[in-house]
């Protein structure tokens, strides 16, 4: 019997077994988001005052509960030391007589991540490589065998968009999921291509559709100071220089060495596609600013009671941080992060209380960890910085429920699924909205990858079923599109701004709707006998099944 199957039936005698759950508390969920997003935490910027006072406030909150500290050291804290890094960079393009310098801002952005104070490179041979992408699943590979050490690749955004043979009108499901966004469509991804096959420079073409969001958005993140994990060998191993250039400047660029970028666009959304030296090298300089900064995780244990699963783990995640105070604004200055991420933290929390409550008799049979972790807003750092030093073995930890941002609208009729149709914690899922009179909705904008954008993506690419749940769209008494008009105004209105505070409109019973949820799923994966799996088509179920190989 497939384990989804199993899952479902241990659910199904799990409400007639045990007593009815313990509730959340509103006042207690109030409490805990006023106080994080208050303007004495100071937004909850690592390496500041208020990640001190914020740290402090969660090792309080799991020792009050009862849970053992996380890691095996006798404490609740993970050290995760990270790099700020401004980076000033300079390049220009040559193309037989042709010099094309494009402007900082308008034309390109980039960095390098390398902790290091000098970054250059010379006639670095300019090479374009379709979207960047090796995928043996569907049998795509841009790279074709070039040897790509000490060039410049340029690549496109996304997945190839491939179209289906019966209707060129939409996209191909079995080739990337169709419209749905991959792993390999991700930004990320093709820097860490580039990284790992030596690279000296990766450069995407921009553009707004395809990306989701305007070229400005790039300019404003990457302009400022960016984040990195303080290695050993301070990132010697990363593409020493990474950014994106426009459209237009590309087509300019294409063209100065006798290509049509329109063309060579469409050649790349074929499997057949082959690289394309574009007849030009680079010349770049990157002058880096680093500080290194102390932060820390923060981590509680609930030991299960199942002498024999006991060393098998179920992990809650939340990012703690937030974006700290600009000085250079006027007024308010501080970026308090009430929904994101005080709200996701907040929620954790009242899980963690809810299975600190259980008997001892009825608490799950595998361990539980509450994972509140640094840095996820300058780049999922804290998360993945566990992944790759995990304090539990990785093959014995069964899944990763992750909430970043609460439901604070309204209780709900569904739940949507980030991400979703990629494990059999679906299945499960389901059952337990349905008990609560809720049904599972679809991620309802897969293109734009925001499975790959929060925290649980750092256990799922080292082959942990991992999980995220968002509000769902379909508010109990209220109109329709509801969910839908305050997710846009948040959107535009405080998403990453200071106005992200505390409200009154605020729904508390919504927020207890996301615990009650989270706590029933953790408890019900916890206490089955089979494990959560990736399912077939995963980008991660080959690593999963390569680690519990290794076992």
């Amino acid at each position: 019997m497939h384990n989804w199957f199993r899952l479902l039936a241990l659910f199904s005698t799990l409400g007639a077994a045990l007593p009815a759950a313990p509730k959340p508390s509103v006042e207690r969920l109030h409490d805990i988001i006023a106080t994080l997003s208050s303007d004495e935490f100071e937004g909850r910027s690592p390496g500041t005052a208020g990640e001190e006072k914020t740290v402090a406030y969660l090792n309080n909150a799991f020792v009050t509960m009862g849970l053992e500290p996380g890691n095996p050291d006798g404490s609740y804290l993970q050290d995760v030391g990270l790099v700020g890094i401004r980076s000033t960079t300079e390049l220009n393009f040559t193309a037989g007589d042709t010099t094309l310098a494009p402007t900082l801002v308008n034309d390109y952005i980039a960095i390098s991540k390398r902790v290091t104070a000098q970054i250059s490179g010379k006639a670095s041979e300019v090479v374009f490589l379709g979207y960047g992408v090796q995928a043996p699943e569907f049998d795509w590979d841009d790279f074709k065998g070039i040897d790509v050490r000490g060039k410049t690749i340029v690549v496109l955004v996304n997945d190839p968009p491939v179209p289906d043979l019966a209707n060129p009108a939409i996209l191909d499901e079995a080739m990337f999921n169709g419209r749905a966004m991959t792993y390999y469509g991700r930004y990320d991804y093709k820097y860490e291509t580039a990284s790992r096959l030596g690279a000296a420079a990766c450069l995407i073409v921009h553009e707004t559709g395809p990306a989701g969001y305007p070229f400005a958005v790039l300019t404003g993140s990457l302009g400022r100071e960016n984040f990195a994990l303080d290695t050993s060998d301070g990132n010697a191993d990363r593409v020493g220089f990474e950014g994106w250039i426009t459209r237009d400047f590309a087509e300019q660029l294409f063209a100065a060495g006798g290509h049509d970028f329109a063309a060579l666009k469409a050649a790349a959304a074929r499997p057949d596609f082959q690289p394309v030296p574009l007849g030009s090298t680079l010349d770049f300089s990157v002058a880096n600013t680093n500080r290194h900064i102390a932060s820390q995780n923060v981590i509680g244990l609930l030991p299960g009671r199942d002498a024999s699963l006991r060393d098998e783990y179920v992990i809650y995640t939340a990012h703690w941080d937030h974006m700290g105070i600009d000085p250079r604004l006027t007024g308010d200055q501080v970026f308090n992060g009430a929904m994101d991420n005080a709200s996701g933290t907040a929620v954790m929390l009242e899980v963690a209380q809810l299975f600190a409550d259980l008997p001892a008799d009825q608490r799950p049979r595998r361990s539980i960890l509450f994972l509140a972790v640094t840095a996820e807003e300058r780049g999922l750092l804290g998360s993945l910085y566990y992944a790759q030093n995990p304090l539990y073995p990785l093959p014995q930890t069964v899944a990763n429920l992750n909430k970043d941002g609460a439901n604070i609208y309204a209780p709900t009729r569904d739940i949507e699924i980030v991400g979703s149709g990629a494990t059999t914690i679906e299945a499960v899922a389901a059952e337990i909205a349905a008990a609560d009179g809720q049904f599972l909705l679809a991620d309802s904008q897969p293109e734009k990858g925001f499975y790959y954008r929060s925290d649980h993506f750092s256990f799922a690419k080292v082959g942990v079923p991992a999980f995220y749940a968002k509000a769902g769209r379909l508010a109990i008494g209220q109109p329709e599109d509801f969910i839908d008009q305050k997710r846009a105004e948040y959107t535009a209105k405080h998403y990453h701004k200071v106005s992200d505070e505390i409200s009154d409109a605020w729904n508390f019973d919504a927020i207890a709707q996301d615990v009650d949820f989270l706590f029933q799923l953790g408890r019900t994966i916890a206490d089955a006998d089979d494990r959560p799996e990736w399912l077939d088509g995963s980008e991660f179920k080959a690593v999963r099944e390569a680690s519990l190989q290794s076992r």
